[in-house]
């Protein structure tokens, strides 16, 4: 697991850390030094930690003149014991809808379970973005199964060709534009 980096060809366009509207403005990464672990393995030093034990992420874009973000995470979605999306939603999700987001691309390859509780979070960060959309990209079957099973696909939208979408080979923007056309299909 260690070797599962963030997704890093964008930095040119943005970094978190350099962001000062970023929930991880000015976070210092160890560079030679395996300091974040999940379980008993070590992971990546370039993974964001926001509470959780056992799922990381990274902010991979911001773009607030059109509200969005790109969010990738790693990990074992973890609401049942660790309660991750009360911390996501507290700790990173409402710094940015404050800042302007309403529109979220979670890139979930590297999500390998999820484990429900309740859907009452998930329903407030729908709630809080009014105008806005959740969508889950590139999600592992088993773990949209999950979701569905316990209705918080209600929030999130997954599915379709949010499953397989190629978005290494393009910019924030085309990815942003690819989810936006999926989601504008589904509500005509």
């Amino acid at each position: 697991m260690h070797e599962i980096e963030p997704y890093y060809r964008w930095r040119d366009d943005y970094i978190a850390s350099e962001d000062n509207r970023s929930p991880f403005f000015e976070t210092q990464y160890s560079e030679f030094e395996f300091d974040k672990q999940i379980y008993n393995y070590l992971i990546h030093p370039q993974w964001d930690f926001f509470g959780s034990q056992t799922l990381y992420m990274k902010v991979l874009f911001v773009d607030y003149e059109h509200g969005y973000s790109i969010i990738e995470f790693m990990g074992e979605w973890n609401d049942a014991l660790h309660n991750d999306i009360m911390l996501l939603k507290r700790e990173i999700l409402e710094l940015m809808i404050d800042e302007g987001i309403n529109k979220f691309i979670l890139i979930g390859e590297n999500v390998l379970n999820f484990h429900s509780s309740d859907d009452c979070y998930y329903e407030e960060w729908f709630q809080d973005i009014e105008d806005g959309w959740i969508a889950g990209v590139n999600f592992r079957e088993h773990v949209i199964n999950e979701f569905k099973r316990n209705n918080i696909d209600y929030f999130i939208n997954f599915g379709g060709v949010l499953d397989d979408i190629a978005w290494r080979n393009l910019k924030p923007i085309q990815v942003f534009r690819k989810v936006e056309e999926q989601l504008t299909k589904r509500l005509t």
